[in-house]
């Protein structure tokens, strides 16, 4: 009878994201219960109140196994000892540590405490993101190999999972995030709607709502967490939610949509006016034309500028991608997307190689000078530069990359003004970044040297932002407009990407397509 009343127990108590109205009660009882408590010590916050009086041991950060080989030994002395995780405690934390280090011959009780965890409490903030299928994701490459979290990482995004993506960054593990999130963007599309969490129920707690495309640009750290949703993810009233029934999820348009695509047509890849242009005049040569946007608005303007031309948009993934240009049979995909899209173009040639499509690059002519000394080598170089320069800022960049000058180090002691395509996510994300509706244009491009120069004189604008998006984006416009006002026109350069094939002009498509199996 001695021996049974002196039997171990360990509890393996889950303390949630942080607050104690977030703690289950069976979490409290076992602390109450317990003899021993041993813990970070950042857990010990919101669970004071239960462990008044108690031994308490709390090993660093660093030393999880240690922690765990402490309440054993306890556990095995005959005492009732409870070690204590956040979130839930079989989850990336310490519970497996502890049945790692039981012994088949150990006698003590275990009793194995849920909790809320980091996912249930960032989607909570958010919405309702993980009403479906869902996968979570750790970076963290101590205990995992690096390449086995790229794999897994890769297998989420193809299969389009919702997901969480835990330990984001650290001080040493500063450029695995981002390496994910480009492994993401290979196979989700880029305005798929995501949600950053930054210290979830706890002092500090930050939230905000993304597109995909746009979490490149941001910086994270060991207290955030990334929620990342699927193609059928949308918003309502400031949150976000992921349909849960299979009956809502129907494609059968998409289908539809899809078995009408022209056979052995050539693929056109626009949303721009210069790509437009090219699958109108391809059409008008007698070719079949399929022109593909990756947006409604896009698709819009693409069917008044390409009359005749069957147009293909929407929020297509990559396997909707894939499947339309196998079962169409295309002939040659044209990769005619803005110089800046280098997922886009990155993702066609990965298609057009898989599937054995022939693949040119429609590549417009760069305007920058090589010797240029306000172009800079990316958004993050514009935005220091712009903030050592102006304070009245003018970002002709695009809505996608807004964040990474009104979060830039400095940027609240700037007033900020932009000019984004009047589309209602666009317009909401300028807003949400804190853009004054008075400080904000929302027009279609491009724009003459005399428009540009009327609104950065009534805005009194010392300093334009723009990209090298070419003739057609309206940069020489932008030059002459900067030079005639006297103020500095920083230009952020192309991304590099390697092409297989590229025509800098119709001329030199028409005769690449020729050359291309008779398109």
């Amino acid at each position: 009878m001695e021996a049974v009343k002196n039997k171990g127990v360990l509890n393996l108590v889950s303390v949630g994201p942080g607050f104690e109205e977030m703690i289950i009660p069976r979490a409290i009882e076992a602390l109450r219960e317990s003899e021993v408590i041993v813990a970070y010590e950042l857990y010990l916050r919101w669970i004071a109140a239960h462990i008044e009086g108690k031994e308490i041991h709390t090993p660093p950060l660093t030393q999880e196994r240690e922690r765990a080989l402490l309440a054993i030994e306890q556990a095995r002395a005959g005492r009732r000892v409870a070690l204590i995780s956040s979130g839930d405690i079989g989850i990336y934390a310490m519970a497996a540590l502890a049945f790692d280090d039981m012994r088949e011959d150990d006698t003590y009780e275990v009793n194995v405490i849920p909790g809320v965890t980091s996912a249930n409490a960032c989607a909570s903030l958010l919405g309702s993101p993980l009403s479906h299928d869902f996968a979570t994701l750790s970076l963290s490459n101590l205990l995992c190999p690096w390449s086995w979290i790229e794999q897994r990482a890769s297998h989420i995004a193809q299969a389009d999972l919702a997901c969480v993506l835990y330990n984001v960054q650290s001080a040493g593990r500063q450029e695995g995030v981002y390496r994910i999130l480009q492994l993401m963007l290979q196979h989700k599309a880029p305005h798929t709607l995501c949600g950053v969490v930054r210290n979830a129920y706890r002092p500090g707690q930050q939230v905000s709502i993304h597109r995909l495309d746009e979490l490149p640009g941001l910086q994270f750290d060991m207290l955030t967490s990334i929620v990342i949703g699927n193609r059928f993810t949308q918003r309502k009233r400031g949150w976000i939610f992921t349909p849960r029934g299979y009956n809502d999820w129907s494609e059968e348009s998409q289908a539809q949509a899809a078995a009408q695509l022209p056979a052995q047509a050539v693929w056109v890849f626009a949303g721009t006016s210069d790509g437009n242009a090219l699958a109108a005049e391809l059409a008008g040569q007698g070719r079949s034309v399929v022109v593909s946007t990756a947006t409604d608005y896009g698709g819009q303007l693409a069917r008044g500028d390409c009359p005749g031309v069957f147009v293909w948009s929407g929020r297509q993934g990559v396997e909707a991608r894939r499947q339309a240009l196998r079962d169409s049979q295309a002939r040659v995909l044209v990769d005619a997307t803005h110089p800046f899209a280098v997922q886009m173009s990155q993702q066609l040639m990965s298609l057009a190689q898989e599937l054995g499509i022939p693949y040119l690059r429609y590549e417009r002519p760069s305007e920058i000078a090589a010797d240029d000394p306000h172009a800079c080598a990316d958004m993050q170089e514009a935005a220091a530069r712009a903030i050592a320069m102006g304070r009245r800022i003018f970002l002709a960049t695009g809505s996608k990359d807004l964040a990474t000058f009104l979060q830039a180090s400095g940027a609240q002691e700037r007033q900020w003004f932009a000019r984004v395509t009047a589309d209602p996510d666009f317009l909401r994300r300028a807003l949400e970044l804190g853009l004054p509706r008075a400080q904000l244009c929302a027009m279609q491009g491009p724009f003459s040297q005399a428009f540009n120069e009327a609104l950065w004189r009534d805005w009194g604008i010392d300093c334009v932002v723009t990209k090298d998006s070419g003739e057609a984006g309206g940069y020489r416009a932008k030059v002459e407009a900067a030079r005639a006002l006297g103020i500095p026109l920083l230009t952020v350069r192309r991304p590099r990407l390697d092409y297989p094939l590229v025509a800098h002009d119709f001329a030199e498509v028409h005769a690449r397509l020729a050359a291309l199996a008779g398109a």
